[in-house]
């Protein structure tokens, strides 16, 4: 596939996603928003693809945020419009079938920090920084920062990042929960890869209700989330993964899942 401002290919049945703009520390603008949504529909839609590692071109940046030139000529209407465009984006990532790991290489900032919040999991090198300095520039979060980080992290200290604007370190990220794992930056890629192939050995419709039972669960009460969680418990029951799983566990040998 061929696009403009990110890089997108498949090996090894891992979908590669690369925000490709180095020139301005792969900061996010609309039409690269649209190009994220439409490759990441490709991975959710190939059977070929256990998952997805979205990264930045470049030794400095995951994502520095939003594109300020873009931001700056908005209106009222117009910003309003732009911040649920691309968190249309987020959320289909959000609920995407297939796990997506931010593999997290530098500055993940604003926009990058929320993108990254909107990924299942999160794997940061350790130089890689946190935060969402909207507040220095006469803004608040407008991709998810104020709603999904507090969701993270606990109220506390999401208020905290969110309304100092401060960056943390990779160690505090993965402290405080942000951040799933802290690696040497050369072993980034292999880390989230690894994970992935982990995952794409697990019964496929199997991840795929965890995803869901996990993402909209907390949306839910506990007692809501128990009945959810056990209505796709039964509904598990009737594919032949989980036919083929139990009686290869009885049987002393690898399953072999077909997705099915």
């Amino acid at each position: 596939m061929s696009f403009k401002n990110i890089l997108y290919e498949v090996k090894n049945r891992i979908a590669y996603l690369t925000i490709n703009r180095p020139n301005v520390l792969n900061a996010l603008n609309s039409e690269t928003f649209m190009e994220i949504k439409e490759a990441m529909k490709t991975a959710n839609e190939d059977a070929g693809v256990v998952g997805v590692i979205v990264t930045g071109a470049g030794e400095k940046s995951f994502v520095a945020g939003a594109d300020i030139g873009e931001l700056s000529v908005q209106t009222p209407v117009t910003a309003k419009e732009f911040a649920l465009r691309s968190e249309d984006v987020l959320c289909y990532i959000e609920r995407m079938h297939k796990p997506v790991i931010a593999a997290v290489n530098g500055f993940a900032l604003g926009g990058g920090c929320e993108f990254s919040m909107a990924c299942h999991m999160r794997v940061a090198s350790e130089n890689a920084k946190f935060g969402q300095p909207e507040v220095n520039l006469g803004l608040i979060a407008g991709n998810g920062g104020t709603q999904r980080l507090p969701r993270l992290v606990g109220k506390g200290r999401a208020i905290e990042m969110l309304c100092t604007g401060d960056m943390i370190s990779a160690e505090e990220a993965y402290r405080i929960g942000l951040a799933n794992r802290v690696v040497k930056k050369e072993d980034l890629l292999s880390t989230c890869e690894k994970i992935l192939t982990t995952v794409g050995s697990k019964a496929p419709v199997a991840v795929k209700l965890t995803l869901e039972a996990v993402h909209d669960g907390m949306e839910m009460t506990l007692a809501e989330g128990l009945n959810f969680e056990a209505n796709l418990f039964g509904l598990v029951f009737s594919t032949e993964d989980m036919k083929e799983g139990t009686k290869a566990f009885l049987e002393k040998r690898k399953a072999n899942f077909q997705g099915k």
